[in-house]
């Protein structure tokens, strides 16, 4: 978990209202339910005004996470999913362990079956003709 923190965007795709939660958990490298619950816990008992006035200024105030941040920039691969993050602690974002190893054992299935499919098509009889051909 290297991940440096960037800036603090506001993510109205994975938010329920306007995504200031979901982009402090991003910032944070936090579970999204855990600062709703750290959230809504603050405005029922320490001061709701106060939490509320502060999630609408941040509303207004924070940008919208843009699609592809500058340093994420795109890698000239066939197949681009996102980087498996695995967590350490319950509260920390990502994917757990098992599922994470799971998730690359996937990966890697299909990785093999596309290997493999090359591999069949280079060593058939169908390559060689095209190849001859191609050389005319």
């Amino acid at each position: 978990m290297s991940r440096r923190r960037g800036e603090l965007y506001r993510d109205p795709k994975r938010g329920k209202l306007a995504g200031v939660c979901a982009g402090l958990s991003d910032y944070f490298n936090m579970e999204l339910w855990l600062v709703r619950i750290i959230f809504i816990s603050a405005v029922l008992l320490l001061g709701g005004p106060f939490f509320i006035v502060a999630y609408i200024a941040c509303w207004f105030i924070l940008d919208v996470k843009p699609e592809a941040l500058p340093h994420q920039g795109k890698t000239e691969t066939v197949d681009t999913e996102r980087p498996i993050e695995v967590k350490s602690k319950v509260w920390q974002a990502g994917e757990p362990p098992r599922r994470a190893l799971h998730d690359l054992k996937e990966q890697f299935d299909r990785i093999d079956g596309r290997l493999q499919a090359m591999e069949k098509y280079v060593t058939s009889p169908e390559f060689t003709v095209s190849r001859e051909i191609n050389k005319l």
